[in-house]
């Protein structure tokens, strides 16, 4: 994992300013924006726990979901040559392309959890 911070299964983003000398951050996944920072890996960590238990409680007031929904789908960019071996092989195996993909991101999701 590289420049992210993890609680309560949101995610942050983790930036540093030498110009400001100041580490800052945004909640990633959400529809909002939701940014945080500080002077110290401790301050940036503190305020990204109370940014977070600070979006839960307005989204529990305004009766929202606090996570962005996502559609199922998204354009992704290959190589040719990667584009030709996927769509000949998932019909080799009988699949269309979409399920493919979904099996070879699902295996690659299982190796990281």
């Amino acid at each position: 994992m590289k420049d992210v911070i993890k609680h309560d299964n949101f995610i942050g983003s983790v930036h540093f300013s030498p110009e400001e000398e100041v580490f800052y951050g945004k909640i990633e996944g959400i529809d909002d924006l939701v940014t945080f920072e500080g002077d110290s890996v401790k301050e940036l960590k503190a305020a990204f726990i109370d940014a977070v238990n600070d979006y839960i409680e307005l989204c529990e007031t305004v009766n929202k979901s606090p996570f962005k929904s996502y559609k199922g789908s998204f354009n992704v960019r290959v190589h040719p040559a990667i584009h030709k071996q996927v769509a000949y092989k998932s019909l080799e195996l009988g699949l269309s392309l979409n399920q493919f993909v979904e099996q070879a991101v699902s295996e690659k999701l299982e190796k990281y959890n």
